[in-house]
């Protein structure tokens, strides 16, 4: 008896080649190499360094600020809204962490809410400040969800986007997270369509 086989679908994107992505010539992920990178209008995205330097926020012209690793914990950033309590600054601040099994996807809507929001701001003049604890898998994988989501990048050029302008490198279980998104975006799309 012969096996039916389904063919994958052409919006079927695999993590590995998301990886391949983000990886330079020789296979290998790479560490960011410049502090606060503007990585689509009005979005940059970092570690914690800028994070906690209110000063530079302003001259950067930051209006808000989305932590995705809030938290106490080594591996979160320790600012909420308190900390930036009469700077001007909105905040909002997400839980994440980074692991692979870690649902990250139940911010994203919640994040790109937050950035679309950001960049509405004043007429279009918002400016913001996408963190997390190295600026490497957290805050780029709430990035690209945003791009996703409200820009209606698929995954691949989403993460392409993001790649061009900063080294990042997204752990496997959040590039997974994202492949989802894509897939139930690209079928809500073909939905629309019919």
């Amino acid at each position: 008896m012969e096996e039916n086989r389904e063919e994958p679908e052409s919006f079927e994107v695999s993590v590995q080649q998301l990886n391949d992505l983000l990886t330079d010539h020789r296979g290998l992920f790479t560490r960011p190499s410049t502090d606060c990178d503007p990585v689509h209008p009005g979005i940059c995205v970092d570690n914690e360094s800028v994070a906690w330097n209110v000063t530079r926020l302003k001259r950067l012209g930051v209006t808000h600020i989305l932590n995705a690793a809030e938290g106490n914990s080594f591996m979160h950033v320790n600012t909420n809204a308190e900390f930036y309590a009469g700077t001007g600054f909105i905040y909002h601040g997400i839980p994440a962490s980074d692991f692979d099994h870690f649902d990250i996807s139940v911010y994203f809507e919640e994040a790109a809410e937050f950035i679309g929001q950001a960049l509405e701001y004043n007429h279009g003049k918002g400016k913001v400040y996408v963190h997390c604890r190295e600026g490497y898998s957290r805050s780029p994988t709430l990035v690209i969800a945003f791009l996703m989501l409200r820009q209606n990048m698929d995954v691949h050029t989403a993460v392409a986007t993001v790649r061009r302008k900063r080294e990042i490198g997204p752990n496997d279980g959040f590039l997974l997270q994202l492949c989802r998104l894509n897939r139930r975006l690209t079928a809500q799309q073909g939905s629309w369509d019919q």
